[in-house]
């Protein structure tokens, strides 16, 4: 598989770019930082400087235009205001659909947030943030793509355990970014988790085994 991932400088995202890599899949590596690149490389993916945030749809096609599947691992950050939450959060992820059709990338995975809601009141950040994040989820149902989204709870980072708890709604947890890569990886493997969506937290059940539960 060549897999290309937005957000690549991200903790969760070297933590897939080494399994994809050690699994002998070709990784391209959207970063928007040059100074990111050896860390990249590092992992085992190829860096390609690339600001979603700015860039243009036909840059952003055209860098991902050889991969079998996307990864939407983008966000603004912690500290970042609520102007960003709608440039990257939502407006990032919603140029990378386009940027997937345009470029006949059908698979894209998304990393979207527990509390996601296009509709949440309110003017705080994290409202913000939620409701970007619900409304870039809902135009990725829409777009007729073959997506999965994903929403961890809160993230640590602990070494991984492999097993999981997975599903519409899970309550609160954590879970280790590890397990969310690892989470990642096996959806990217399995055809039949396209068109779910599911809330993910530390559990008893092996990664795999609660995929194949989920997807029926």
């Amino acid at each position: 598989m060549r897999l290309a991932i937005a957000g690549g400088h991200g903790k969760i995202s070297l933590l897939l770019t080494r399994l994809a890599h050690e699994r002998g899949d070709q990784v391209m590596s959207l970063i928007r930082k040059p100074d990111h690149a050896d860390e990249v490389r590092a992992a085992g993916g190829e860096p390609v400087v690339c600001d979603l945030e700015v860039a243009e749809l036909d840059t952003v096609a055209e860098a991902v235009r050889l991969a079998d599947a996307v990864v939407f691992a983008a966000g603004a950050g912690p500290g970042s205001g609520p102007e960003r939450k709608w440039t990257v959060d939502y407006g990032a992820a919603v140029k990378l659909i386009a940027a997937a059709k345009d470029a006949a990338v059908d698979r894209y995975v998304m990393i979207s947030s527990m509390g996601a809601d296009p509709s949440l009141p309110g003017e705080d950040t994290f409202s913000v943030y939620l409701r970007a994040k619900g409304r870039a989820d809902a135009e990725l149902r829409a777009s007729g793509l073959a997506y999965t989204i994903v929403r961890p709870g809160r993230l640590t980072d602990h070494p991984g355990t492999g097993r999981v708890r997975l599903g519409p709604d899970v309550g609160r947890g954590s879970i280790s970014r590890a397990d969310v890569a690892a989470v990642l990886g096996s959806t990217l493997r399995m055809p039949e988790t396209a068109g779910t969506e599911f809330e993910l937290i530390a559990g008893d059940a092996p990664i795999e085994q609660a995929l194949r539960a989920l997807a029926g």
